[in-house]
């Protein structure tokens, strides 16, 4: 499914993306990591790089725009309990900067997946602000957070809302190259930093876990990665695959009366 193709795969070193490097090496692919910790799985490459650096964000660019890469998956995200400016700065404005960077050197027919999440519902509500976003740089997030009523209790909603939000906005940016870029947003799973979410998160989340029959894993979540960056998927642009167990689907029926 992704013999001899190359991707890029950050936060590879845990959690979703070390589950996502391990299915594209089974599917045939190579994996060109990026992660501030060392991985402890086999990759084709790595670099390690801490995304809130932008000077290191700059050289990681330049050296990964050689490779042609097929595919870029990104999955580096840091939870809720992160300081704003950096949950801002990794899970939007270095994964913004890092794909514009490197877009034009992929290759023709590339895929892009971004990981958003279940705390990208409601995006239409914050266009006005995600507008306000667009272009905002490493030096301009602590400015961002004070005049945009960014707080620890809504950064990482905002954050996984305006990137829902951006791949619809490139659904077609790159057709004329076959170039596409889609999301997956996974509800509740069970990695490390999964009690960091339901102690930021709340209530909603506790009563996610509730409601849900289980946590999701990284194994749930890789397969509709992998399947997003493979051929199979050429005639998706611009999508973003709900990958929670049925949260998204409960929350829209709910809300809506059917239940």
């Amino acid at each position: 499914m992704l013999k001899n193709k190359t991707i890029i795969v950050t936060g590879v070193s845990s959690g979703i993306g070390q589950e996502t490097a391990k299915q594209i090496k089974a599917a045939g692919g190579k994996v060109i990591g990026v992660d501030r910790n060392a991985p402890s799985l086999e990759l084709d490459a790595f670099h390690q790089v801490d995304l809130t650096d932008e000077a290191a964000l700059d050289r990681l660019i330049e050296a990964l725009k050689p490779l042609k890469a097929d595919g870029l998956a990104n999955i580096a995200g840091v939870p809720p309990t992160a300081p704003k400016d950096v949950v801002l700065t990794v899970n939007l404005v270095a994964l913004k900067k890092l794909t514009l960077g490197v877009v034009d050197s992929l290759s023709d027919g590339a895929s892009i997946v971004n990981l958003a999440s279940l705390a990208g519902l409601g995006w239409e509500g914050e266009v006005a602000k995600i507008k306000a976003a667009e272009g905002l740089t490493h030096a301009g997030v602590a400015a961002f957070c004070d005049s945009h009523d960014i707080t620890a209790e809504n950064s990482y909603f905002f954050t996984k809302q305006a990137l829902v939000a951006w791949t619809h906005e490139n659904r077609w940016t790159w057709r004329e190259r076959g170039i596409r870029m889609n999301a997956v947003s996974p509800g509740p799973v069970d990695t490390p930093i999964l009690a960091d979410f339901i102690e930021t998160l709340g209530e909603r989340a506790e009563e996610d876990m509730r409601i849900m029959d289980r946590p999701g894993t990284p194994t749930d979540i890789a397969p509709v990665v992998t399947f997003l960056l493979s051929d199979g998927s050429l005639w998706l642009r611009g999508v973003n695959i709900p990958t929670d167990g049925g949260m998204r689907a409960h929350i829209k029926a709910t809300s809506n009366g059917l239940q």
